[in-house]
């Protein structure tokens, strides 16, 4: 694990180097003023495209106490489209797509993208869509908002032949999004708190649970075109099951056009109760227009 955040560290230090050698009179870019607190003005989309590779080796038990397990893995393809539709540019809505392909058995990390058909050791499919509206509440901080939805499970069963895909359950989430940009212009703090209140279907194990999970990323930016950060993340889950999870990571994101953003990102989750232990390597574009 040291020799992978080190090597992913030298990546982002070199992405950084080079876009730092370009000219630093252009536009400020979207990645740093299209942060996820800041609206779309009215009649603009963002897509974003977000795919999540979570590989784990390892299980906390109720007490914290860890053992080694076959290898899970987790990959997680999500799209979002949202768009501005009133005149103050204070109310985004849009949709959200989750597709999910799961394997177990101690097969590789990348056996979520085979093309075989191994009903055994894996599952994949569209799991749910979820409508979502996104606002700023307070009229003078536009730094500051909240994303609304109500994920719709489309699977009927969570596990099959010890496969797990999604939960059954229906989600309804809430985020709280804030960022400060500090007054040099180069270091920003972003803030997160994700709620969710998961009810409808007994036989799911999130059934009757709420997921308070917030979140901090720092980032810097070398220049317009380019940002790295390192962040941490924590998910407490509570009622009828209960588990929970802190994950640290970093990460970079590049604009490599007026239109589209790539991001990357790693994670790893260092403790938990009741949850896998793991590693998350994530890639994601993003298109504003």
């Amino acid at each position: 694990m040291k020799r992978q955040l080190v090597s992913f560290s030298i990546l982002l230090f070199f992405v950084a180097q080079i876009s730092n050698a370009q000219d630093d009179k252009v536009e400020k870019a979207n990645i740093q003023t299209y942060t996820p607190s800041k609206l779309l003005n009215n009649g603009q989309w963002d897509v974003k495209w977000f795919n999540n590779l979570y590989t784990e080796t390892k299980f906390a038990d109720a007490d914290g106490n860890t053992r080694s397990k076959l290898r899970e893995n987790y990959f997680t393809s999500t799209l979002e489209a949202f768009t501005g539709i009133s005149k103050n540019n204070r109310i985004n809505v849009g949709a959200i797509v989750e597709f999910r392909s799961n394997t177990i058995g101690g097969r590789q990390a990348l056996s979520v993208f085979s093309l075989k058909d191994n009903r055994n050791t894996e599952r994949k499919g569209i799991t749910s869509i979820a409508p979502a509206i996104k606002f700023q509440p307070l009229k003078n901080v536009g730094n500051f908002s909240v994303q609304s939805a109500v994920h719709i499970p489309l699977v009927s069963n969570e596990t099959e032949n010890g496969v797990f895909l999604d939960q059954t359950a229906w989600a309804f989430q809430n985020r709280f999004f804030y960022d400060y940009t500090f007054s040099s212009g180069k270091w920003q703090l972003f803030t997160e708190l994700n709620t969710e209140y998961n009810f409808g279907n007994d036989d799911s194990f999130a059934n009757n649970t709420f997921v308070l999970a917030p979140g901090i990323f720092f980032s810097y930016f070398p220049n317009d075109k380019s940002t790295v950060l390192a962040f941490t993340q924590h998910s407490q889950r509570f009622g009828d099951f209960t588990q929970d999870y802190t994950a640290l990571g970093l990460g970079g994101k590049y604009q490599i056009s007026k239109t589209l953003n790539l991001e990357v990102l790693y994670s790893n989750f260092v403790r938990g109760t009741n949850n896998g232990l793991g590693q998350s390597f994530n890639l994601g574009l993003r298109a504003l227009f």
